[in-house]
């Protein structure tokens, strides 16, 4: 046998551990050590010292041990604190108020974890009014514009849902085509082909007394939901008003719960709210176009525009409502407002934390118990202390964000009616959602929350009482995440119907990147495209104008841009010589300096001022009279 060079062998223990040195700051050659598993020498000395077989064993177990470990306390470090407040059995109560109000006229499931059984309901037949479905077309030879919804008419969403539910792969330009077939919006340029019957989603309601009964509720005794661990259970049973029992359609205007647009807007008024008021004039059915325009009309929308002027963490003063008036009268974009022929439909309301917040039950007692009122998705926001408003992209009021997260949810259940951003276009008329009796909110592009810039919530509804408490206890977080997380924990995201964002937010799915392989007309990669001129390849805006703007969506969402001017030609009100607000103010552009390819934003803006001028009629063909 050959010599052997190899050295002799050593059985020598292998250490199960090794260290790892970290280098200490200000300390020449100084090093921390820090012991960590020795993985190679430890698979080593196991199978040496039990074999391979059982060591492989002890092994697999030993890393499934800490594997498992490491999970589990992820999941305790990343885990979402629950804030559920209200029991089960209160929350079957607001299903039942609800329904019995005829707030859920949908077909949709009830929970079963709630165990709410839906024997009857008062918005759906054969309990209910009995529905007609429409084929809305215009009329000869009136069918240059598309015509004004009926009064009474009301948009099925269910049927909305099966072309418009991006969960389902649907299509934002497929949705925005059935909303425009189906509401006659189309007008001439309906192509040849028949019109299928399963796109008529607006119906209207025969005459009939609404139905008494309410859902039958069992009380099996089950465990109960998980509680929010910072805050102790809501007083059982929760206090709720009497049910008010759904009107027949012949009176489809509610005094009580009217046709109320609210905005919120926050400092020095510009002409991104100013954009806002003239989308609502140019398409909804305000009686402008009537010479008996001053009559009272319950049926008539208005748009409230709340004003805070101050800084949101700032108390006002007494004279606060005064000056802010008188700033509106100054303000070149919001005088025109201030006309007496717009008093009916346009009104500017001074907001004040303190007396909202007081005049709700559901806050009065205890908002001022709450650390902070600028809480949002689980972060308290510092307040600066010298709080000014910001205009830049990535210097802006945050504190005036978080706070109109909660104004919505106060506006709503304090008066009733829709909530939307400022940041909001009107684009068609809403009469077939004022219809529409229950609450809704819109989808947060494709993820299954909400996105609270539209809001809808009955006035005084069990609804919104739910989640005023909630978000109190969960020290008065409203932000849009967070309020998806109250509904789903209570098993009541059912009664805050989530409308695909193609009716509000027709360009969001394109901007974060999906459905471009067939995007709706226009075609926006960012929602800056739509203050930009168009690229060298299209002219879009100026060919098509308002017509060919996602037409059949209700309303459209730039998402903020605030720093950005919406016609950098005629950077002032240009409404006519009937507007002192409507002259040219010193110091912004001059009309030379006009860009010769107009954006999506100037065109629209241009358009609607037409409106008020009078030099052309509005979407529905109407002419405004003064």
């Amino acid at each position: 046998m050959p010599p052997s060079y190899l050295p002799p062998y050593r059985n020598t223990p292998v250490p199960w551990t090794t260290a790892f040195y970290l280098p200490v700051p200000g300390r020449h050659r100084g090093r921390l050590r820090i012991p960590i598993l020795n993985f190679p020498g430890f698979h080593q000395s196991t199978l040496a010292r039990y074999g391979r077989r059982k060591g492989c064993w002890l092994l697999c177990l030993l890393y499934l041990t800490v594997f498992l470990g490491i999970y589990a306390a992820c999941q305790a470090l990343f885990r979402e604190v629950p804030t559920l407040v209200f029991r089960r059995q209160d929350l079957r109560r607001i299903w039942q108020w609800e329904v019995a109000s005829g707030h859920y006229p949908t077909r949709h499931p009830s929970p079963r974890k709630l165990d709410v059984k839906l024997i009857q309901n008062p918005a759906l037949p054969p309990t209910g009014p009995k529905r007609i479905y429409l084929n809305v077309e215009s009329s000869p030879p009136q069918v240059a514009y598309p015509p004004r919804p009926l009064h009474g008419s009301i948009a099925d969403l269910d049927i909305l849902m099966n072309y418009c539910d991006v969960s389902q792969n649907m299509y934002v330009r497929d949705c925005l085509e059935v909303l425009r077939v189906g509401a006659g919006l189309d007008i001439e340029n309906r192509v040849e082909r028949p019109v299928p019957k399963e796109w008529q989603y607006v119906f209207m309601e025969e005459d009939s007394v609404a139905a008494t009964s309410v859902p039958l509720l069992t009380s099996s005794d089950v465990v109960e939901f998980e509680k929010s661990p910072i805050a102790d259970w809501e007083p059982s049973p929760i206090s709720l008003p009497p049910v008010k029992l759904p009107s027949a359609s012949s009176s489809f205007c509610d005094a009580d719960d009217p046709r109320i647009f609210h905005m919120y807007w926050t400092g020095e008024f510009t002409d991104k709210p100013y954009l806002s008021i003239l989308s609502f004039l140019f398409t909804q059915n305000t009686g402008m176009h009537r010479h008996n325009y001053d009559s009272e009309d319950p049926c008539r929308p208005q748009l409230w525009m709340w004003i805070n002027p101050l800084p949101a963490s700032q108390e006002p003063h007494e004279s606060a409502p005064m000056e802010m008036l008188q700033s509106l009268r100054k303000n070149a974009w919001s005088a025109p407002f201030l006309h007496p022929r717009f008093r009916r439909v346009v009104q500017f309301k001074f907001w004040n934390t303190t007396e909202q917040l007081d005049s709700l039950p559901e806050l009065r007692a205890d908002w001022r118990s709450v650390e902070t009122l600028f809480k949002s998705f689980g972060k308290a926001i510092a307040i600066p202390e010298d709080e000014q408003p910001k205009k830049g992209s990535k210097d802006y009021d945050r504190l005036s964000v978080v706070m109109s997260d909660m104004v919505r949810f106060v506006l709503c259940q304090r008066y009733g009616g829709v909530y939307l951003d400022a940041d909001m276009l009107f684009l068609r008329d809403w009469e077939e959602l004022w219809g529409w009796r229950g609450s809704f909110s819109y989808r947060w592009s494709f993820h299954t929350r909400y996105n609270t810039a539209v809001l809808r919530l009955r006035k005084g509804s069990a609804l919104g009482t739910f989640l005023l408490r909630t978000a109190l206890k969960n020290e008065l977080d409203f932000h849009p995440i967070t309020v998806s997380r109250y509904l789903k924990e209570a098993h009541l995201d059912g009664l805050l119907y989530r409308i695909p964002d193609a009716l509000f937010d027709p360009a969001w799915m394109n901007g974060d990147g999906y459905q471009r392989d067939r995007p709706p007309q226009p075609y926006f990669k960012s929602f800056a495209d739509f203050f930009d001129a168009p690229s060298p390849g299209g002219a879009t805006p100026q060919a098509l104008g308002f017509d060919g703007f996602f037409k059949g969506a209700f309303t459209y969402h730039f998402h903020n841009s605030w720093w950005k001017v919406v016609d950098p030609g005629q950077n002032w009100p240009n409404l006519g010589p009937q507007f002192a607000g409507s002259r040219r103010p010193g110091g912004l552009t001059h009309p030379s300096r006009t860009p010769r390819d107009l954006s999506w934003a100037t065109v629209l803006k241009r358009t609607f001022e037409a409106y008020v001028r009078g030099e052309r009629p509005n979407m529905y063909g109407e002419w405004i009279v003064w």
